[in-house]
C-alpha cells in the first residue's frame, strides 16, 4: 500500500511541477509516507518516476492493442490504435503528458524505457510497407520519424496546454501517417473520416483502465487515495481523510465523498453537520473489494 501511495503522489506531483520539481520530499509529503519508506522501496525518484512511466506505458499499450484487435489491414489497426491513444490521453491529460513530455525530462534509465517503447511504434508503423504501392521505396527511418513527427505535434499541444479534446487530432495525424507509405489520395481520405467523440472517453466505450465496472464514473488517482486513506482510518472526517489523501480544497472533498457515497463504495456512520458533528466515513463491502485491488496490484509490484 505504501508503495502505491508513493506512486499516485509521483504521478500528482509530476502533473503539479514537472519531473523536474519532483524531489523526494514533495512525493513523501504528498503521500503521507516517510522518507525512510520511500528510500526501502525506491533507489532515487529516478526509479520511482520509472516505475509510473512503465505502468503507465503498459496500460497505453494494452489500449491500443485491444483497440485494434479485429482491424484486417494496418492502416485500420493504426487508426484505431491511435484513436484509443488519443481519447485515454485526454481523459488522463496527467498520464498522457508524463510519457510524452515529462519523459524527456529525465535521466538515461528513463530514457532507455522510452527508447524501448518507440521501438515497439516504429515497429508496428514501419508494417506500412507491406502495404505500400508497388515501386514505392521508403528510407529505412520513415517510421521513426514519423512517430518523431507524431510525438512532435503531441508534445507541443500538451506543452501550451491545449484544452481541446486531443481526438481531434486524429485526422491530420493519419494522414501525415500513411503519407509515406499509401501515397496522397489515402492521406487526404484519412482527413474526412469521422472522428469519435469525446463523449466515448466517460461512457461504456471508455479504454480500459482504471474503471469500476458497472458505474458511471472514471476512479482517478485522487479517488484511490481517498479509498485508501478511509481503509487506513474507518470513521475518518471529511477534513482527516482530506488531509489524508492530499485533498486541499474542501469543497473537492465533499463532493467527492457524496459521490463515493452515492456510489456505494463508503457509508457515513457518523451523525454528520445536521447533527453539530463530523462525519465518519467507513467503505462498504463493495469499497473494500476497491481497496482490496489497489492492495493486490501493490504486492505484485513488490515482488
Amino acid at each position: 500500500m505504501q508503495r502505491a501511495r508513493l506512486l499516485i503522489a509521483a504521478v500528482e506531483v509530476v502533473g503539479d511541477v514537472g519531473y523536474q520539481g519532483m524531489s523526494v520530499a514533495r512525493v513523501c509529503a504528498r503521500a503521507g509516507v516517510s522518507r525512510r519508506t520511500f528510500y526501502d522501496l525506491f533507489e532515487d525518484r529516478e526509479s520511482c518516476f520509472l516505475e509510473v512511466f512503465e505502468e503507465a506505458a503498459a496500460r497505453f499499450a494494452m489500449v491500443a492493442r485491444e483497440a485494434a484487435l479485429g482491424e484486417l489491414t494496418w492502416r485500420g489497426r493504426v487508426r484505431a490504435g491511435l484513436s484509443a491513444l488519443l481519447l485515454l490521453a485526454g481523459d488522463e491529460p496527467v498520464l498522457g503528458s508524463l510519457l510524452v513530455r515529462d519523459a524527456l525530462s529525465c535521466g538515461p534509465v528513463v530514457l532507455q524505457a522510452r527508447t524501448r517503447r518507440l521501438e515497439t511504434l516504429h515497429g508496428i508503423i514501419d508494417q506500412g510497407r507491406d502495404e505500400a504501392k508497388a515501386g514505392r521505396e521508403l528510407p529505412p527511418l520513415t517510421a521513426e520519424g514519423t512517430v518523431g513527427a507524431v510525438l512532435a505535434v503531441l508534445y507541443m499541444r500538451m506543452l501550451d496546454r491545449d484544452e481541446r479534446p486531443l481526438v481531434e487530432l486524429l485526422n491530420p495525424l493519419m494522414s501525415m501517417i500513411v503519407l509515406p507509405y499509401l501515397g496522397h489520395g489515402a492521406a487526404a481520405k484519412e482527413l474526412t473520416l469521422p472522428v469519435p467523440s469525446v463523449f466515448r472517453a466517460h461512457g461504456k466505450q471508455q479504454p480500459p483502465g482504471l474503471l469500476l465496472d458497472g458505474l458511471e464514473m472514471r476512479v482517478t488517482y485522487r479517488t484511490l487515495r481517498v479509498l485508501s486513506a478511509i481503509a487506513d482510518d474507518p470513521g475518518g472526517s471529511n477534513r482527516g481523510i482530506a488531509q489524508a489523501a492530499g485533498v486541499h480544497d474542501q469543497g473537492q472533498i465533499s463532493k467527492l465523498l457524496t459521490r463515493l457515497e452515492n456510489l456505494g463504495l463508503i457509508h457515513n456512520t457518523g451523525l454528520g453537520h445536521s447533527k453539530g458533528e463530523p462525519n465518519a466515513w467507513s467503505l462498504t463491502s463493495k469499497g473494500q473489494q476497491i481497496e482490496q485491488t489497489i492492495s493486490t496490484w501493490s504486492a505484485a509490484r513488490a515482488r
